[in-house]
């Protein structure tokens, strides 16, 4: 049995997929400060052989309660299907052990208020939630510019997030995706959880969601493929967002629009920041038509009005996982902030939940007053139908 020593976090894999083979292996490489791998739990029994030869040593368990009993591991990551997220979080909190749940919190919104209450509960136990793009330079240092009011008030948002290409063999490799039962959903569940995150975390939460999305559109599959999704985020602010996985050339482009300037961000790397010199209202009502005409063809200087700054950005994928997993250590070893507490995770489930429910029921969905009975009475059709999962509750 490996010992519990100061400032070493022993993090148990509940699931040796490709996201805990690669949290295993960040951390067998001695890439987590704080943190080493402690247990390996995996119901498929080739992955024990799978364990035994990339982590010889590492305790292997086909059951999770059995690795969170074994006195082997201080905190566990949570890589499994996504309905499993809240019951497993909430037996490992139970047991003591800090979790760092995987995206999306959950399927449905009461079984992750569930798990958020019983996490309040327990404070003393990390709760924690892995929303790694958190961590990218080109959000980070969004959201200290929108926080520090120098854009001013957001007036409306657009994401067009299509680079989630999957072709038919890829929902094919296993009978879980992309059904109701199985999966809880498509894209919305699956590719786009990061964006929804992102955008609330920059923009603030919607109050509202109207949504049309189409249903197996260009994939032999039951839940979502595509989205258009427009929000309201209250005082006038709105947003739309839109996402698919049958887009093979892929767009990522995502708009801000303030009252003193405008964000532009591509393909999740260049940004392009116009500043205005004024509020916009301001310079509507100062300007002549004698200004504007000078200023459209070119006449008048642009940096009277406004100026541009871009940014070029390098990509840190793959650095962002080992943030999170280095932030998470270093909270249960010292109390640092976490970089997303696992509570947030109910923000982008309502969401997605609520574009799905639009979409079901025709009608825009409240999302302050949300109708999680509704949801999970439509969801539970959903997978009656599909005759191969239980119903949920």
């Amino acid at each position: 049995m490996s010992e519990k020593t100061e400032n070493n976090v022993r993090l148990g894999i509940i699931g040796l997929g490709a996201q805990g083979g690669m949290y295993a292996g960040l951390l067998a490489d001695g890439r987590i400060p704080g943190m080493s791998l402690g247990a390996i739990t995996d119901n498929d029994p080739a992955k024990k052989e799978l364990a035994a030869q990339k982590h010889a040593g590492v305790p292997f368990y086909d059951d999770y309660i059995a690795m969170l009993d074994s006195g082997e591991v201080d905190a566990v990551v949570t890589t499994v299907p996504h309905f499993l997220h809240p019951e497993m979080t909430i037996t490992a909190i139970g047991k003591g052990i800090h979790t760092l749940t995987e995206k999306p919190a959950g399927v449905y919104t009461k079984q992750v208020e569930e798990m958020n209450d019983f996490a309040a509960a327990h404070p003393e136990t990390t709760f924690a939630i892995m929303f790694n793009q958190r961590t990218n330079p080109v959000y980070t240092d969004l959201k200290a510019l929108i926080e520090s009011g120098e854009l001013g008030a957001l007036r409306h948002t657009s994401w067009i997030i299509t680079t989630w290409w999957r072709p038919q063999g890829y929902y094919d490799q296993s009978a879980w995706r992309a059904t109701w039962g199985g999966e809880g959903g498509g894209v919305l569940v699956n590719q786009a959880p990061h964006q929804l995150d992102l955008w609330q975390w920059l923009c603030g939460t919607p109050k509202k969601v109207f949504a049309k999305l189409a249903f197996g559109f260009q994939r032999d599959i039951a839940t979502e493929d595509e989205v258009n999704a427009v929000v309201d985020f209250g005082e006038g602010a709105t947003g739309h967002f839109m996402t698919s996985t049958n887009d093979i050339i892929g767009t990522d482009r995502l708009e801000m629009l303030f009252d003193k300037g405008k964000v532009v961000v591509d393909a999740s790397k260049k940004v392009t920041i116009t500043r205005l010199s004024e509020d916009e209202r301001s310079l509507s009502d100062k300007m002549t038509m004698q200004d504007v005409a000078k200023l459209f063809r070119g006449e008048m200087d642009p940096s009277d009005v406004y100026t541009v700054e871009e940014k070029e950005y390098e990509s840190v994928w793959g650095q962002q996982h080992i943030d999170v997993l280095t932030n998470f250590a270093a909270h249960v070893n010292d109390g640092t902030p976490l970089i997303a507490d696992g509570t947030e995770g109910i923000n982008g489930v309502r969401l997605a939940s609520g574009m799905q429910l639009s979409a079901w029921t025709g009608r825009e969905i409240d999302l302050v007053d949300y109708p999680a009975e509704e949801y999970l009475a439509e969801l539970n059709k959903r997978i009656e139908d599909e005759g191969k999962f239980p119903a949920r509750s």
